[in-house]
């Protein structure tokens, strides 16, 4: 699940599965941490999580600056994450002797991890309900234009004020197209090595560059361990690993940071995405494979390394 304009900073579940053996249609859907759909997961999977489990998913969980979502995997800050989430760190730190997405990197010992010095992963900590301070900014504007100065001094402030306060990253987080407004609060870790990162060949082996294709037979996996005070975190929520796999017809939750949710979307909004957005963006995507098989044309290597026009191609056409 990648960042999108759903929000700056949105922590989420999704959930989906049949349970008992019994043919169930899987109601899959996505929803915040301080809004879980309790009783529907109660009505049709026996399952209630208690707030102590959905507190330990949530610091299980982070969110990286490079575009993504990832989970702590040990009790000493490795973290588990998509291969495209790594790949601007392995070009960054190629040379032309050595090229990590070709070779993929292994880090035998901690003294080998390769340092990410901009790369930063941030932890959900706490939430808060802000909705009321900022609609109420907004109750002496006049026009569209004051009252979009009102929300965003409104957020502003309330950010600056949680970060003097707690010390910790504080993002307002619009939510329901404005229905609501959230507090997200984050602990903020920026000393971040890599790990493990396969070859590109195995990691993008079907020409997906990310999760619109399911089954995926490839290794689209990067590990990095995160560091404070130069000794790794001790990460006492982290998800464990089951080396059987989800049984059967097993409920499944993910959690992340993710792209937007299209289920409440009216028939309207559908037909536009149908009829303008699509056609518009398929035009937006053929004009960019133009751009990047003009600089790739006649043997010039790519700007970009490893990125193939076609393959970048097909994956925009099928995140549409």
């Amino acid at each position: 699940m990648n960042v999108s304009t759903l929000s700056r900073s949105l922590f989420a579940l999704a959930a989906g599965g049949t349970f008992l053996g019994v043919a169930l249609h899987a109601e899959e859907g996505m929803w915040t941490f301080d809004n879980p759909p309790l009783k529907q997961l109660k009505d049709q999977y026996n399952f209630t999580p208690t707030q102590a489990w959905l507190d330990h998913v949530r610091l299980s969980s982070v969110r990286l600056n490079d575009g993504g979502s990832g989970s702590f995997v040990s009790p000493h800050g490795l973290l588990l994450t998509n291969h495209h989430v790594a790949r601007g760190q392995l070009q960054k730190n190629s040379t032309a002797q050595r090229d990590y997405i070709q070779t993929g990197f292994y880090a035998a010992g901690p003294d080998q991890e390769m340092k990410s010095p901009d790369l930063e992963v941030n932890v959900l900590m706490s939430m808060e309900n802000v909705t009321d301070r900022v609609q109420a900014a907004l109750k002496t504007s006049k026009t569209a234009e004051a009252e979009f100065a009102a929300r965003k001094t409104a957020i502003a402030a309330i950010e600056r004020e949680s970060q003097e306060k707690t010390g910790l990253r504080s993002d307002v987080v619009t939510l329901y197209q404005g229905g609501e407004y959230w507090l997200y609060r984050y602990k903020k870790y920026t000393d971040v090595r890599l790990v493990f990162a396969p070859e590109q060949q195995i990691a993008f082996f079907g020409g997906d560059p990310d999760n619109f294709t399911y089954p995926r037979y490839d290794l689209d996996m990067a590990l990095f361990r995160v560091y404070e005070n130069g000794k790794p975190i001790d990460s006492k929520d982290y998800l464990k690993w089951n080396p059987k796999g989800a049984p059967d017809k097993d409920l499944v939750f993910v959690s992340g940071h993710p792209g937007s949710t299209e289920r409440l979307d009216t028939i309207a909004q559908l037909r536009y995405r149908r009829t303008q957005y699509s056609q518009a963006a398929e035009g937006s995507h053929s004009r960019i494979e133009g751009v990047f098989r003009a600089g790739t044309g006649a043997g010039a290597r790519s700007r970009v390394p490893h990125l193939r026009p076609g393959k970048l191609a097909q994956g925009l056409r099928r995140a549409l």
